[in-house]
C-alpha cells in the first residue's frame, strides 16, 4: 500500500481546501501511521479484509481533528469505522489518536468526500454515514456549496443499506431547516423523529468541545436521522 498522503487536487466542492497549521506531532503521525490507517484513494477495497471481518461500516464526512470519531469508534467495537477528510492537520490528529488508543476499527481516506462516496464503496454497502457540523456556508449566495442538496441525498440512497441511516448535525438552524428540506423531499429516506423534524442526540454521537461550549451559551444544535427505506 502507497504510504504517502496523497494531495488533494480536486475542484472546490462543499470546502475550501486549506493546509492550516500542521503540528511537529501530526506530521509525525502522517509519515508513521498513515500506512497503518490510511486508506489509498487509487485501490478499490474489499472492507472486510480491511478490518479483518465484515462488520456494519459506518462512514464519517468531514471528521475535523478526529476527536469524536475516535471515541466512537472506541465505544463502538462492533462498528468499523471510516473517517474522510481533506485537511491534513485533522488527518494527522486522527493517526495520533488511533495509535494511541489501539483503535483497530477506525481507517481514514485524506480527499473529498463526494469522490470517496461515489467510486470506493457499492451501492446497499453502508449501514451508517455520519455529516456532524458541517460548513454551513451561511452566506445566501454560498448556499450552493452546502455538501447536502438533492443530488447528495441520491448517492446516500444508493450507497446505504436498506435500514442504513443518514445522521446529520449542525449548529445552524437555517442549515438544519435545509437539511431537513432536502431529506424530508428525497425519495426512499424516511424521517426517524417522532414529530417528523429533530432528534434528541444519540449516546453514540459524542459531544465535541465546541458544542459543549456552544450549549453554555445558549446555542441549538440540532440532529436530524433519516433512514433507508
Amino acid at each position: 500500500m502507497n504510504s504517502t498522503v496523497p494531495a488533494f487536487t480536486q475542484r472546490i466542492r462543499s470546502f475550501v481546501p486549506r493546509q492550516g497549521r500542521i503540528t511537529a506531532g501530526q506530521e509525525f503521525a502522517l509519515e508513521n501511521y498513515w500506512s497503518e490507517y490510511g486508506l489509498d484513494t487509487s485501490i478499490q477495497y474489499d472492507f472486510a479484509q480491511v478490518f479483518g471481518r465484515d462488520a456494519p461500516i459506518i462512514v464519517e464526512i468531514g471528521f475535523g481533528n478526529g476527536e469524536s470519531l475516535a471515541t466512537m469508534a472506541a465505544a463502538n467495537p462492533d462498528n468499523n469505522y471510516i473517517g474522510i477528510e481533506v485537511h491534513r492537520p485533522g488527518v494527522g490528529h486522527l493517526l495520533m489518536k488511533i495509535k494511541q488508543g489501539n483503535i483497530g476499527n477506525l481507517k481514514i481516506y485524506n480527499h473529498d468526500a463526494i469522490e470517496i462516496l461515489e467510486k470506493h464503496f457499492p451501492d446497499n454497502s453502508l449501514s451508517g454515514v455520519h455529516l456532524f457540523f458541517p460548513d454551513p456556508w451561511p452566506k445566501k449566495r454560498h448556499h450552493k456549496r452546502r455538501i447536502v442538496r438533492a443530488s447528495f441525498v441520491e448517492m446516500l440512497v444508493k450507497k446505504l443499506k436498506p435500514g442504513g441511516y443518514f445522521h446529520a448535525a449542525t449548529d445552524w438552524e437555517n442549515y438544519a431547516g435545509h437539511i431537513l428540506e432536502v431529506l424530508s423531499t428525497a425519495k426512499g429516506m424516511s424521517n426517524t423523529s417522532a414529530t417528523h423534524d429533530y432528534c434528541e442526540r444519540p449516546d453514540y454521537r459524542p459531544l465535541t468541545k465546541f458544542e459543549q461550549r456552544g450549549i453554555r451559551l445558549g446555542h441549538g444544535v440540532w440532529d436530524l436521522i433519516f433512514t433507508k427505506v
